[in-house]
């Protein structure tokens, strides 16, 4: 009598696939998502929730990298707010930068965009080339080019000379060194300025026959019509360009190289963040300042909510 074994290679469903088969198929198809998703879900919670729990349990810690961190409660914040003048100035220097580079930037965007809109053989190419720009913004080498652009014998003042003109130093000055940052902010145009063509291009026509009908030119037709259909837009890159500009960091630091001069000029709230943390050693009142930021950030973003119900245009609005 011959033994029968079983081949080492024999194929069996596992424990795990006979389990799975015997879900119903919601359960499957359920289970079958939450596998796709699953390297999200686990970047998610390794690279921005646990990073924040560590970042919250060292705000209220005295903490230097090399030493045990020491519990210190919220002295961190006491002293933020009351004894730390570079806190006020780098806020104040931040807001100042999201107040005027912001707009500038969706502005420029927005022409851009109206711009390129136009039926041509060469609208792809156009695009791509206005997008450059938003790649390699935010890059070193950009930020070097850009000090470089405006330094005292840059290319700014090298044309100044040759018409006659007095050089403009303007890393000499606080208010001349932040214009530089918010330029550059809105050379950087290019992601909202796509999402703006994607807006123009869902814009009925019928709105523009309807209003060239009732004799509205062309400006009428841009504050009576683009604008409001556009809203929605608007508020979107209003929402994402403003948290962007509130964690600028690259231009400030080689501008500056890392100091936020002149005069703390350009003393982001990033830059100021990182001195604290890279050059002082206090990773636990880093820590705190980037909470305090995340909470204003916060507030201005259900600030800006609440005023959009006053105008953000809704489809089932007449226009």
């Amino acid at each position: 009598m011959e033994l029968q074994s079983k081949s080492p290679t024999a194929k069996e469903p596992g424990k795990l696939k006979s389990w799975f088969n015997r879900l119903p198929e919601s359960k499957q198809n359920m289970v079958t998502g939450y596998l796709f998703i699953s390297p999200f879900i686990i970047g998610f919670f390794a690279f921005i929730i646990v990073p924040m729990g560590i970042s919250l349990f060292m705000s209220f810690h005295d903490y230097d990298l090399l030493t045990e961190a020491q519990f210190v409660g919220w002295n961190n914040f006491k002293t933020i707010f009351t004894n730390d003048p570079k806190f006020v100035q780098s806020l104040t220097v931040t807001l100042k930068y999201v107040v005027l580079a912001v707009p500038l930037r969706l502005i420029v965007a927005l022409a851009v965009a109206m711009l390129i809109n136009r039926p041509s053989k060469l609208c792809g190419a156009y695009r791509v080339l206005f997008y450059i720009p938003s790649i390699l913004g935010g890059s070193v080498a950009v930020s070097i080019m850009w000090r470089n652009l405006f330094g005292d014998s840059g290319l700014i003042n090298g044309v100044l000379a040759a018409i006659g003109l007095d050089p403009i130093y303007f890393f000499k000055s606080p208010g001349l060194a932040l214009m530089t940052l918010i330029l550059l902010a809105a050379w950087q145009f290019g992601s909202s300025m796509l999402i703006f063509l994607s807006g123009l291009k869902n814009i009925p026509k019928d709105y523009y026959e309807a209003a060239e009908i009732d004799g509205a030119g062309k400006i009428r037709q841009f504050f009576n019509i683009t604008v409001p259909v556009l809203t929605p837009i608007i508020f979107f890159n209003l929402i994402y360009q403003t948290i962007m500009a509130f964690l600028t960091f690259t231009p400030a630091f080689i501008i500056s190289n890392g100091t936020g001069s002149p005069r703390n000029g350009t003393l982001v709230y990033s830059l100021y963040m990182y001195q604290r943390a890279f050059t002082d050693f206090k990773m636990g009142y880093a820590s705190a300042l980037a909470w305090i930021l995340l909470v204003i950030v916060g507030l201005i973003t259900i600030l800006l909510f609440a005023t959009s119900k006053f105008w953000v245009f809704k489809e089932n609005e007449e226009v």
